[in-house]
């Protein structure tokens, strides 16, 4: 008897899996298909309607970056904390480890010049390695350039980096004999390192910069702008500041320059502030107090909208966050900067009005601008960020739903607070978008998902592609 029982649970089993292996097919051509009719509502609406070309100026710095798997360049050592500074080989596995675990993005002053250097020598010397050109505001030069606008980038570098650049670049702030050097170390979703794996594949960025940090190229430009008369003031670059060994004052003085850069563009040129990895409270609270207020837009990852909420109401750095949060929590946290922001305005005199954020998360988009205000088409902005994030990642013009998935849930509640209401995703309209106040202000709100890329060849310079995709639909 009980081997009968035996053998009917065996024939049972194996008709479970026949079973399971015949519905699979029915079930990835649904996905398939789902993922498909999203990317036809993101593509439809990517396109720019535009009367003219806009012209976008953008600071301040270039650099070489050199690609490697973090794995091929260090080694693991076991470590619990994370240290303030870079100054040797300890400190560096602890910095790489913290943010490794997390599945975090980050970018840190390697204070040790012969370590650094070092380090780049035994990154060069790993096959498949690559040099390419690096930098936040160059990268994001050459997005806008490669979506229909005249651009003009304040930095310093070797004729051989400008080579680099789409043509229609032109570069103000002079030649140089040596490239500032970033390495670049990447490491994919669920890489081990040690007892450890990564929630989500990113980058761990190190430098030893002499020109960007100090912002070098900041008086050309300045020189450059009245003439250009540009549309879109970008600033960037500014985390290269971050934990550099100034002297006293010299830091100030230079944020003061790019403070009055910002006040003297006039009424029809708008600004935008690209965000980074920052880890120096000091630095961030100077920021938010001289640089932000001046800037119209703001563009950030998920962790970089934590740090930003973390300094405005509690005055600390929040170094790392969720690497994929919810819906509801970015835009909460979108809600309150933007509050924050606006009440900090009206306490300083000349400053311009927040009027946009634009948040960008591998799993989605999200982007907030003020009704009234000269941010126009939300929905292509979005949709145009959201095919970018894979297009970049995948290193591919075209997006295939066989090396993408999704992330994001199939609905979502548009705040934490209860009675919060709930999104359905319409794979037909993939773009969710609708009205509300925030901070007595009437704004529009836009969510698109985004078909992420599951074959990652590139994440650095992910952020800059994406936020200047999108913003440059909206100008």
């Amino acid at each position: 008897m009980g081997w009968k029982v035996l053998q009917i649970g065996c024939i049972l089993s194996i008709l479970v899996v026949l079973v399971a292996i015949w519905l699979r097919p029915g079930a990835d051509r649904e996905i398939d298909a789902g993922l498909r009719s999203i990317l036809r509502g993101l593509i439809d609406v990517e396109t720019p309607n535009r009367a003219r070309k806009p012209k976008v100026a953008v600071g301040y710095g270039a650099c070489m970056d050199v690609f490697t798997n973090a794995k091929d360049v260090l080694e693991f050592k076991e470590s619990e904390t994370q240290p303030d500074t870079i100054t040797n080989d300890v400190e560096l596995m602890q910095a790489y480890t913290y943010f490794f675990r997390h599945g975090a993005a980050a970018e840190r002053f390697v204070h040790n010049s012969s370590l650094f250097d070092s380090l780049v020598e035994r990154a060069e010397q790993v096959p498949g390695a690559r040099w390419e050109m690096g930098g936040n505001a160059a990268v994001m030069a050459s997005r806008f350039s490669f979506e229909g606008c005249d651009v003009l980038l304040a930095a310093k570098m070797t004729p051989r980096l400008q080579k680099t650049l789409p043509p229609g670049v032109k570069v103000v702030g002079g030649d140089v004999s040596k490239d500032d050097v970033h390495l670049i170390l990447e490491y994919k979703a669920h890489e081990a390192w040690g007892p450890y794996k990564a929630p989500r594949a990113n980058r761990f960025i190190l430098h030893n910069d002499d020109n960007n940090p100090t912002l070098s190229s900041l008086e050309d430009f300045g020189s450059s702008l009245k003439s250009f008369e540009p549309d879109l003031l970008v600033v960037g670059g500014l985390q290269m500041m971050d934990n550099f060994p100034f002297e006293e004052g010299v830091r100030e003085n230079r944020l003061r320059l790019v403070q009055e850069q910002m006040r003297r563009q006039s009424a029809k040129t708008r600004v935008h502030f690209e965000l980074a990895s920052f880890a120096e409270p000091k630095l961030m609270m100077y920021l938010v107090d001289n640089i932000l207020p001046f800037a119209d837009s703001l563009g950030m990852n998920e962790q970089e909208l934590e740090n930003l909420k973390s300094i405005l109401l509690h005055g600390k750095v929040s170094v790392v966050s969720d690497s994929n949060p919810r819906v509801a929590t970015v835009l909460d946290d979108m809600r309150e900067v933007f509050t924050q922001l606006r009440k900090k305005e009206k306490e300083i005199s000349g400053t311009r009005s927040l009027t946009r954020i634009h948040v960008h998360t591998l799993a989605y988009q999200a982007i907030l601008t003020v009704h009234g205000s000269a941010w126009k088409n939300s929905v292509g902005a979005a949709a145009k960020a959201s095919l970018t994030a894979y297009r970049h990642v995948c290193g591919s013009a075209s997006v295939d739903v066989e090396k993408a998935h999704l992330i994001m849930d199939d609905s979502f509640a548009t705040s934490k607070a209860a009675g919060s209401r709930r999104v359905p995703l319409n794979v037909t309209s993939p773009i969710s978008c609708w009205d509300e106040e925030c901070d007595e202000t009437s704004v529009n709100i836009c969510v698109a998902p985004v078909l992420v890329c599951t074959r990652a060849k590139q994440t650095c310079g992910g952020g800059d592609n994406i936020s200047s995709a999108g913003i440059s639909m909206q100008i």
